[in-house]
């Protein structure tokens, strides 16, 4: 196959979707395809002083020149040409190539789920509403989708075009090939990072952004530090605490510990999802909840959030808590999930054995190498299906 991978500019996304861009274009590329970029150069950005440089500058570079500087280099192409969009957020340049074969990958909707009023922990301002509805009608344009997990696809069939020609289900693969590591082999990786195991940790990664409800992490250990004579430290892997977090701090007893440590390498997170008692992921939302299957492929326990699309990527294994409502009571949903986590850590040798195993086994399902496989048998899928009468595109108002 000749595919073209449409990406965000790298001056404007986040590492996550350059790192799916690398991973799909080495996989595809490995497995004998001509796979190719494009994303727009940012033309007007270059000829402006930083200064003079914003978001605006970067959408007219991305959605009024961009468009008017590939589409004869589009022309050119052959015929039998896949356009690949890496990222449902590249939704105005769908557009460009509805009419020949092309498939978008669906991460989260997260956004204009919040444009739309569905997620008030999220406002947002008046420009990203008309952002986020420019983003809708664009890759409403689009026949063909891969999803990352039922729950992006259920909001797809919400929010995306009404009769797509396909809409699969790819879960994500693992970017690191995480296995359980020997407790020495575990310390040993530890030794020379700020993350010091002791006697045994709780552990938590997660960034800042909003949905990660580490506040209510906080909280939650404060909770457990009240009931255990002698409580494990608590290690979280991320940015340093927030006003809303150094509140809850506040409420941890002199029993107990909270660490913070930033930078840890594929290899020491590893020791450390392998080393710890139990890693705490009750996440608000997610577009997908990485760590909870790294957690699982090294055969430690989780507790998680019983809602899509962390019970969906948990599955059996995973302690569930229930999610944190909006102005719900923090007090009280930290109370009980603490005592969900003081019954898990105090489980039997043999109960916490079996645990890991279906842990295990779980995470197993999610192959980077399965999933390259199924993304590229659904694209020879797709060139298949428009080797025939192009249709027409779907009338899209915006």
């Amino acid at each position: 196959m000749n595919i073209v991978l449409f990406t965000h500019p790298m001056r404007m996304s986040s590492n996550s979707m350059p790192r799916y861009a690398g991973w799909l274009e080495a996989g595809l590329a490995e497995r004998g395809h001509t796979v190719s970029r494009l994303t727009a150069p940012g033309h007007l950005a270059a000829q402006l002083p930083a200064r003079w440089q914003s978001k605006w500058v970067n959408y007219v570079d991305q959605f009024v020149l961009f468009p008017l500087w590939v589409r004869p280099r589009l022309r050119r192409l052959p015929a039998d040409t896949l356009f690949v969009f890496c990222d449902q957020a590249l939704g105005p340049w769908v557009p460009l190539v509805c009419r020949r074969p092309h498939v978008v990958h669906c991460h989260d909707f997260l956004a204009l789920r919040s444009a739309l009023g569905e997620i008030p922990e999220n406002p947002t301002s008046f420009t990203g509403r008309l952002y986020q509805r420019l983003i809708r009608w664009g890759f409403r344009h689009g026949r063909h989708f891969i999803s990352i997990s039922r729950q992006t696809q259920a909001d797809l069939q919400r929010f995306g075009p009404a009769q797509p020609l396909t809409s699969e289900v790819v879960l994500n693969g693992l970017n690191f090939p995480y296995a359980p590591l020997s407790a020495d082999a575990a310390r040993q990786l530890l030794h020379a990072t700020p993350l010091q195991p002791g006697r045994g940790f709780l552990l938590n990664v997660a960034g800042s952004q909003w949905y990660k409800n580490r506040a209510g992490i906080v909280r939650l250990y404060a909770e457990y530090v009240r009931r255990v004579a002698d409580p494990l430290p608590l290690w979280c892997v991320g940015p340093p605490p927030d006003a809303a977090v150094r509140a809850q701090l506040a409420q941890v007893g002199p029993a107990g510990a909270v660490h913070f440590v930033q930078g840890l390498s594929s290899p020491a997170l590893q020791a450390a999802y392998s080393l710890a008692a139990a890693f705490l992921f009750p996440s608000l939302e997610e577009g997908f909840g990485w760590p909870i299957i790294e957690a699982q492929a090294c055969g430690c326990p989780v507790l998680t959030t019983d809602a899509p699309p962390m019970n969906e990527v948990a599955g059996p294994a995973a302690v569930l808590l229930p999610r944190l409502a909006f102005g719900g009571d923090l007090a009280a949903w930290a109370v009980h999930s603490a005592d969900q986590l003081v019954a898990l850590l105090a489980e039997p040798p043999a109960q916490r054995q079996t645990r890991a195993e279906q842990g295990l086994a779980w995470a197993a399902r999610f192959d980077a190498e399965r999933a390259l496989d199924a993304c590229a048998a659904l694209y020879e899928q797709v060139l298949a299906q428009s080797a025939g009468p192009a249709a027409p595109p779907p009338k899209v108002s915006l």
